[in-house]
């Protein structure tokens, strides 16, 4: 007699992958010197949408955007575009580059701690509702510089490529 197991490693990667960019964006938060309670108040929200079009294949980024709250003008950004079919190989490896992304901090510099900040996600046309999320428009880059860190986020089907811009003026 032959046993077979199949687990839908996919829906393990979309949970993995939405937790490690949340948990991402909230060290970069802290540690640029902003205060993460807001996003700890919003983070079943973002949890939700991030991991339901992430499932759907619909999530093409994750964008922290740091403005400032009196001229509304962009202060610093961090995307997490989402590669879709990476790692999958077959191998079930799942990883997270935190060094990558602390190094990637420091470069990036401090916020003033006034600064206000947004989790914004970029998604393909037709993407399913998700109850708490609405269209935005991002803030504009100009003057700002686009680094790129990587890939830091990896798991079956699914990564993240993650770059951070810095103000040119």
């Amino acid at each position: 007699m032959t046993t077979l197991v199949r687990a839908d490693t996919y829906t393990y990667s979309t949970t993995y992958i939405t937790d490690k960019m949340l948990r991402s964006i909230q060290y970069i938060v802290r540690e640029s010197g902003l205060n993460p309670s807001k996003l700890a108040g919003e983070w079943e929200c973002l949890e939700r949408g991030i991991r339901e079009w992430l499932g759907t294949h619909d999530l093409e980024a994750v964008t922290l955007e740091v403005f400032s709250p009196t001229t509304g003008r962009l202060v610093g950004r961090w995307d997490f575009d989402i590669i879709y079919g990476y790692g999958s190989d077959g191998d079930g490896e799942m990883w997270v580059d935190t060094d990558a992304i602390r190094y990637s901090i420091r470069k990036a510099g401090i916020w003033p701690s006034h600064c206000e900040y947004r989790v914004v996600t970029t998604t393909k046309p037709g993407r399913p509702e998700v109850d708490g999320w609405s269209p935005t428009t991002m803030l504009s880059t100009d003057g700002f510089v686009r680094h790129s860190i990587g890939t830091t986020i990896g798991a079956v089907g699914a990564g993240t490529a993650t770059a951070y811009w810095r103000n040119t003026q």
